[in-house]
């Protein structure tokens, strides 16, 4: 005797995905939203050399330095010759750097040296990281209207860091040794 299996009749099941669909239609916007849309910008810093301090005789080669602390800049051109001291200035929200000055006397200084192309931003260590910014964009280029068009003008791009601090006090330590040889 033979026997013979017999299969019933089968209904291949479907998988029940409505749920899972449902699951993506909310998840997909509300991860979209929580996304951070950040554009980042990469600007080239060259570090200043350690040099045994010897002086070039040509303005070109001479050191322009930016001093920016809280109560406003310093800028020296050559190395060590004040040009001029920026304050603050009052404005509407309160005391804040003179960003424009800062311009002119940077123009002044590269009309002087029309081939330099670098500075020094020496900074305090209390200055705000976007007044930092700020500083470096004013030192990189600035914006004038030629032939009825806004351009933006090449100042000093290549810009270094250095610290503040250490800078005031090389200058104490400088000026309490010229003060003691000439008395």
């Amino acid at each position: 005797m033979a026997f013979k299996i017999k299969r019933q009749g089968t209904d291949d099941a479907d998988i029940d995905v409505t749920s899972f669909m449902n699951l993506m239609i909310v998840l997909v916007p509300v991860l979209l939203m929580s996304m951070t849309f950040t554009k980042v910008t990469v600007m080239e810093i060259n570090l200043p050399e350690l040099s045994g301090g010897s002086s070039s005789p040509s303005l070109s080669q001479s050191q322009l330095e930016i001093v920016l602390r809280n109560d406003g800049f310093e800028v020296y051109f050559p190395s060590g010759t004040l040009v001029k001291r920026i304050p603050q200035i009052d404005s509407e929200t309160g005391k804040t750097l003179d960003f424009n000055t800062l311009s002119l006397v940077l123009r002044e200084v590269k009309k002087r040296v029309s081939d330099k192309k670098d500075v020094v931003i020496m900074s305090a260590g209390s200055v705000e990281y976007q007044t930092l910014i700020s500083t470096m964009d004013t030192a990189k280029s600035y914006q004038t209207v030629v032939a009825a068009n806004l351009v933006e003008v090449e100042l000093f791009p290549q810009i270094s860091l250095g610290d503040a601090q250490s800078l005031g006090k090389a200058q104490t330590a400088n000026g309490s040794t010229n003060g003691s040889s000439k008395g």
